[in-house]
């Protein structure tokens, strides 16, 4: 193994995708399921997202999701990949941050972005705008100060206060320059747009500030890893979500996630055709040696402390495998 992959954590985001045929228990179970045997093949963390009114994500409330995750597992951390901040008061996202470090003392991660609903209808429905991730900075220091009871209003969030949870920045767009400016640990992606990723890097580096929540700069890549026993097989694990964003880009919904077989076998317009092969390109994939050639190779271009894997598919034991071998790449 080399050296620049041993030194970096390895840690995971389940979308609680859902599979055609399937149903969203069976999904938000799976993702607990995964958690497990993800925490015995050595993972640094496991995080769960935040999705509204989506029909291929049973994954709409993070923080609860996270319970369940950390009550079925012992040492791997939890979080949220992330808490959209601007659906939510700060006040509440601290105190609920608060009460599952309270129930699993270091273990708890709170990864916060600044996205607001995916439709006009879900905006409305969470009494939210567009606009309203504008004020992600703003909402971001008012939570951190529920932590550290800082607030003017001589409210104090309970059990939050006093507490260390560690925040994470979901970088897209602006949020590189806020967690610079916040001193916070950052995740950016995806692994498709290299250049723009570095760039990101590069200006959150450069202007870290130190803060009580972080002396140095700490920077997570994301993005889908599938690893497989020949690179057929690993493209197999990338068509199911390469499909379900190549349709959401042409009919306007996010689908459930079908098996490869039918994908392949689909008759696609031009345009669909063009959003599923660009869904299938720049991710790492392929057998073990050609995805250790290529971690190592993004390794060093961002120099990176973490390597956060995004994979979703129809097939979980294909998703499971391809985490088994890329364990095997990471632990030598």
């Amino acid at each position: 193994m080399s050296s620049v992959i041993a030194a970096t954590r390895f840690s995971v985001l389940d979308r609680s995708r859902t599979r055609e045929g399937g149903t969203n228990a069976q999904a938000l179970r799976d993702t607990v399921r995964l958690a497990r045997e993800l925490e015995g093949l050595g993972y640094h963390r496991f995080w769960v997202s935040e999705h509204h009114g989506v029909p291929g994500v049973a994954g709409s409330a993070p923080t609860v999701l996270a319970a369940a995750v950390a009550s079925a597992t012992d040492t791997i951390r939890v979080g949220t990949g992330g808490v959209m901040l601007p659906n939510h008061q700060p006040l509440v996202v601290a105190e609920q941050f608060g009460v599952l470090e309270s129930l699993f003392p270091g273990r708890i991660d709170m990864g916060l972005g600044r996205s607001v609903g995916f439709t006009d209808g879900v905006r409305k429905a969470l009494g939210r705008g567009k606009d309203d991730a504008d004020d992600f900075a703003v909402q971001l220091e008012e939570l951190l100060g529920w932590f550290r009871g800082t607030s003017s209003t001589g409210v104090h969030a309970r059990p939050a206060e006093g507490l260390t949870v560690p925040p994470f920045v979901l970088a897209m767009g602006e949020g590189a320059a806020i967690a610079a400016r916040a001193g916070l640990p950052m995740v950016i992606g995806d692994l498709r747009s290299r250049d723009r990723m570095r760039r990101g890097i590069d200006h959150y580096r450069a202007h870290f500030r130190p803060s009580p929540w972080a002396r140095e700069p700490y920077v997570v890549i994301s993005g889908t890893v599938a690893v497989a026993a020949t690179p057929q097989e690993a493209r197999r694990v990338l068509i199911p979500e390469a499909w379900a964003m190549a349709y959401s880009r042409t009919q306007g919904t996010f689908p459930p996630l079908p098996p490869a077989e039918r994908i392949q076998s689909l008759a696609m317009t031009e345009k669909e055709r063009g959003f599923y092969e660009a869904g299938l390109a720049g991710h790492i994939a392929g057998t073990e040696e050609q995805v250790a050639h290529e971690l190592e190779t993004v390794l060093k271009e961002t120099a990176a402390q973490e390597v956060l894997v995004t994979t979703s598919t129809y097939d979980r034991e294909a998703l499971l495998d391809s985490y088994r071998r890329l364990a095997t790449i990471t632990s030598g």
